[in-house]
């Protein structure tokens, strides 16, 4: 007779250390608070240091543990030293969340090549570098989860984010990429893909009335996304529930992208 298996066991974080870029807004801070609700020890990354400290109680008060980095990650050149320093707390991160992003909305005229660049180093090269240099802890120790976030922009173009939605449509292909590189050593590498989540990032869409609800009435459920909708499927990602799955973007979105 085959075990029956644990159920608390699969989506259990306990004695897992989780780095989450992006940590102290948004859907990155919903991440990190879902990630210590299942027992991991977070380190969160971001620039601002008063909403590192909110964040980082909120953390604590879930009764894991919780560190911060303060940094600007838009030097791709700084990556080893953030990767170093999100390493001092509570050891080798085994699970990295990429939720440090830029939206900067302009339109086709308007984007210049510094522009540009500053998108795809922050949406799409960071996650790579980040990830390459962390895999190798996760490799040592024989567990390894990253989750990258994609976007609607990753299979669909929208108005006034041409750089934006190249750098999506790139993290698609980079998460498969990483995890063909690294699956074999460990490292199960996925992506969520939000739908419309009222956040800083996305305030410019919801502060329109009528585009916040014709968003909403695209999608399957008839509403926008709360932030708790992600708990799950970050806890899944991170978790060994999901030891098999892998090279994955996983839509987390009332079924915008399937309507």
């Amino acid at each position: 007779m085959r075990e029956a298996p644990n159920a608390a066991s699969l989506f259990d974080l306990t004695g897992r250390v989780a780095f989450v870029t992006g940590g102290s807004s948004g859907i990155g801070r919903r991440m990190a608070l879902a990630l210590a609700a299942a027992g991991a020890d977070v380190v969160i990354g971001g620039r601002d240091a008063g909403a590192l400290a909110d964040a980082k109680v909120e953390l604590e008060a879930t009764g894991r543990r919780a560190a911060s980095v303060q940094a600007d990650i838009t030097d791709i050149e700084v990556v080893a030293g953030i990767a170093a320093e999100a390493r001092k707390p509570f050891g080798d991160p085994h699970i990295l969340v990429n939720a440090a992003g830029i939206n900067l909305r302009e339109s086709t005229d308007e984007i210049t090549p510094e522009s540009w660049q500053k998108t795809i180093d922050i949406n799409l090269s960071v996650p790579f570098f980040l990830g390459r240099e962390l895999a190798t802890g996760m490799i040592k120790a024989g567990y390894g989860r990253i989750i990258n976030i994609a976007s609607l922009q990753t299979f669909r173009a929208f108005p006034n984010s041409a750089s934006y939605g190249a750098s999506k449509g790139g993290v698609g292909q980079l998460t498969r990429a990483m995890a063909e590189a690294w699956s074999k050593d460990g490292i199960t590498v996925n992506a969520i893909a939000p739908g419309f989540f009222k956040t800083k990032l996305s305030a410019p869409v919801f502060a329109d009335p009528a585009i916040r609800d014709a968003n909403a009435a695209r999608t399957m459920i008839g509403r926008n996304g709360e932030l708790s909708d992600l708990d799950g499927t970050t806890i899944f990602l991170a978790a060994p529930a999901s030891g098999y799955i892998t090279g994955q973007i996983i839509a987390v979105d009332g079924g915008f992208t399937a309507k």
